[in-house]
């Protein structure tokens, strides 16, 4: 009689596996972290619009590649 595991490794043929708790970990702290910069840092408008694109862009970017879908982002180069 062999005994299921009830929790797999971190590594599945040769990637790391994110635990979905810590992905969420992840996106709460960005959320805080993006709300305390929008309630409590006196800039303008216009930058704080800016930082809100560029974070939700950059959080896009990687969960699309966390779940696979967009590949390695290490290919991306940018510059030469």
């Amino acid at each position: 009689m062999s005994l299921v595991p009830i929790c797999r490794g971190t590594w599945e043929k040769g990637r790391r596996i994110m635990p979905l708790i810590h992905l969420l970990f992840v996106l709460v702290v960005v959320g805080v972290l993006l709300w305390l910069v929008n309630a409590y840092l006196p800039v303008n408008a216009k930058i704080k619009r800016i930082l809100n694109i560029v974070v939700v862009i950059v959080v896009a970017l990687w969960l699309l590649s966390v779940f696979g879908i967009l590949g390695s982002l290490s290919r991306i180069r940018v510059g030469r």
